[in-house]
């Protein structure tokens, strides 16, 4: 093999082993917090139950190796170097989590960077929640909201003219009919919501909307009652939000707080397809830039993946519907941004590498449970999930169906940023991946809440580059835009944070090298001084691998600015060698065997 060798100074630390994350979470015997969360499910999910919690990445199936990538098995002839009483990969319940980070979070405020839509002075008294009154606007800074006086229809559909009718006229009418009734039917969906979209007539499919309703059995199918409720809800949207929704912009780092009841009436309204100006997405769209929010696409065309995708939905608004258990808390929507000052000094960057637990068993969002959770994303927010997408981030939102509102409001991504959301809660279980997702039921979320009501679940939406070609990524102009948006993501913003669970980042659909990715989070977290928790999602080779490559690193004091030059002759040699893959592992540890032998 190729080598360019960089001489490295020596020195290490860090633990050994694994464990539940009930353990994590309680944190009885942990020498650095006594803080327990009080909140923990009653009921251990079986083992059978297990697995389908696990979120594979962005889209094999879990532990499938992709073919004939040379990454994905053993290399040949490895000696890993493990010196004796070398220091390795600490135990997942010496990760920080929320429950355990004391950082003050003081009375709930907005500010010019921080929309808050409901009555802080109200919610501070403790009085609970209540909207905040303010004025909508109807402007490029904001939402457009179905009941603006603004929203003008006409019989083709077209929203023009001052002289033609309110389309919430339009709009309230036909949902009242809906909701009037103890049934409503598929038919009767449609027909309301072509009425105020009448452009999309012929056009718009519900298909796999009608074809979901009759095949789910009879003991199961509530929603010709649920159809009304929905509509209900959706109805009550100009009471719940009463103030202007802001759009998280590009290079804007503003935050918006809305209440989960908040939440629902928009998802209602998103299923009816009121929001205007969101049907089309073409580059002079005026929303050409953000996630379409509408529910059309997923209730077109019908498949497996759809039926299972509407399972969860139909459930998430079975409960928000239900007085006896709609959820009464906040969710903290933030786009933060990377300044020019943070993304250009990996070269000089002398941090070490920060705690790491690896495992090929669990997954992000159940062992990852109280930890900052990565969310392998698209740039656009949710990716397919209202389409036929169905890997690591639409399940997330699938299982968290408040995720999609932020489809409403979020513009795509940049490279120097992402987008992180406080206080979701999860409502359903799944098994499977892709092709073989499965609804598994519903999930009761016992999560503690904050001081501002949120739960304490943070999700970290953080796009890697899409590669068509996997030999772009070995170039150290990429490698630096995904070193960027990961530490966007992993910079805390207080000295208190919770750790990180992540996995293989981009290393899916996306054509990422799950080493490179593996070092380059690494490398960030290292830089952000904030642990990891990396699933590798039943790949025991990269799990064995990534101990190995850690162990070796942390034991021989390799700082960042050095593993950044490692990675730098690593690309040489990749791009020199072509479609000839170079096992980076191995790469590395070659070149501190090389060192050491010079000594």
């Amino acid at each position: 093999m190729e080598e360019v060798l960089r001489s490295t100074e020596m020195a290490g630390w860090h633990r050994n082993d694994s464990s539940q994350v009930r353990d994590a979470l309680q944190q009885d015997n942990h020498p650095e917090s006594s803080h327990t969360d009080k909140h923990q499910p009653q009921k251990e999910h079986s083992s059978k139950d297990t697995p389908h919690q696990a979120c594979p990445s962005s889209s094999s199936p879990p532990g499938s190796p992709s073919t004939g990538d040379a990454r994905e098995r053993q290399v040949e002839g490895r000696e890993p170097m493990r010196p004796k009483g070398s220091p390795s990969c600490c135990q997942l319940n010496e990760l920080r989590r929320l429950p355990q980070c004391h950082n003050k979070l003081g009375k709930l405020t907005f500010d010019r960077t921080h929309t808050v839509l409901v009555d802080v002075s109200y919610f501070n008294c403790g009085g609970g929640i209540k909207p905040q009154r303010g004025r909508l606007l109807w402007d490029r800074n904001f939402v457009k909201m179905p009941y603006s006086p603004e929203n003008k229809i006409n019989k083709t559909g077209f929203l023009m003219s001052q002289t033609q009718g309110q389309r919430w006229e339009v709009i309230s009418k036909k949902l009242k009919d809906v909701a009037s009734r103890k049934a409503a039917n598929v038919d009767q969906v449609e027909e309301a919501i072509i009425k105020y979209n009448p452009k999309y007539k012929g056009q718009w499919s519900f298909d796999a909307l009608s074809s979901f309703v009759k095949c789910i059995p009879e003991q199961e199918n509530y929603f010709s009652t649920l159809f009304p409720k929905i509509a209900d809800l959706a109805l009550r949207l100009p009471d719940q939000v009463q103030k202007a929704i802001p759009l998280l912009q590009k290079e804007r780092p503003v935050a918006v707080t809305l209440s989960q009841e908040q939440i629902s009436c928009l998802l209602a309204n998103a299923f009816f397809c009121t929001f205007p100006h969101r049907n089309v997405s073409g580059p002079n769209a005026e929303y050409h830039n953000y996630p379409s929010i509408n529910f059309t696409s997923l209730f077109g065309n019908w498949s497996l993946r759809k039926k299972e995708k509407l399972r969860a939905i139909m459930h998430y608004f079975n409960v928000v519907t239900n007085e006896n258990s709609k959820p009464k808390g906040l969710v903290t929507f933030e786009r933060r941004c990377l300044r020019d000052t943070d993304t250009h000094n990996w070269d000089s960057c002398k941090e070490t590498l920060h705690k790491l637990h690896v495992t090929s068993d669990g997954s992000i969002e159940t062992e990852g449970t109280g930890l900052l959770q990565v969310d392998f994303a698209s740039s656009s927010i949710g990716g397919g999930v209202l389409g036929s997408g169905l890997v690591q981030e639409e399940i997330l939102f699938l299982m968290s169906p408040e995720l999609i509102v932020s489809r409403l409001f979020t513009e795509k991504l940049s490279d120097n940023e992402c987008l992180i959301i406080t206080g979701c809660q999860q409502f359903s279980r799944y098994s499977g991946f892709s092709d073989s997702f499965e609804w598994a039921g519903p999930y009761e979320d016992y999560l503690e809440r904050d001081k501002w009501g949120r739960m304490k679940r943070q999700i970290l939406v953080m796009d890697a580059l899409n590669f068509k070609r996997r030999q772009e990524q070995y170039s150290m102009i990429n490698v630096i835009r995904e070193l960027n948006k990961a530490y966007c993501g992993f910079k805390g913003q207080g000295p208190n944070e919770p750790d990180i669970a992540t996995g293989k980042w981009g290393c899916g659909a996306f054509n990422g090298d799950p080493q490179l990715k593996a070092v380059i989070q690494l490398m960030a977290a290292a830089k952000a001084r904030r642990g990891l928790a990396f699933f590798t999602f039943r790949d025991r080779v990269l799990e064995q691998g990534l101990q190995d490559i850690y162990r070796l690193l942390v034991t021989e004091g390799i700082t960042v600015d050095k593993l950044y030059r490692q990675l730098e002759d690593y690309c040489g040699v990749q791009q020199a060698r072509g479609d000839q893959h170079v096992d980076l592992f191995q790469f590395i540890t070659n070149n501190v065997q090389h060192y050491r032998s010079h000594l």
